[in-house]
């Protein structure tokens, strides 16, 4: 995952505290955040295979992110609740 400096963050508030509020309302089904995910990379406008391969690696990126950040703690927790395979 990048983490992009604090500075280049100011610029991406706007999406972050809109995407933070809809989980007030309710639980984004994995349709919705592929819609979502679809219409970022769609306004990108990604024109030369350069591009798309740019975000092609972003993506995986972002999903090897969420498995080291997310599921791997998650699965680290009900090994020892459950035991091992």
């Amino acid at each position: 995952m990048p983490y992009i400096d604090k500075e280049t963050r100011k610029k991406f508030m706007f999406i972050e505290s809109e995407l933070e509020n809809l989980n007030k309302y309710d639980v984004l089904t994995a349709g919705e955040l592929q819609y979502l995910i679809a219409f970022a990379i769609k306004c990108m406008r990604p024109e030369r295979y350069q591009h798309m391969n740019d975000i092609m690696g972003a993506l995986a990126g972002a999903q090897m992110e969420f498995y080291r950040r997310t599921v791997a703690p998650y699965e680290d927790t009900k090994i020892v609740l459950n035991g091992d395979v």
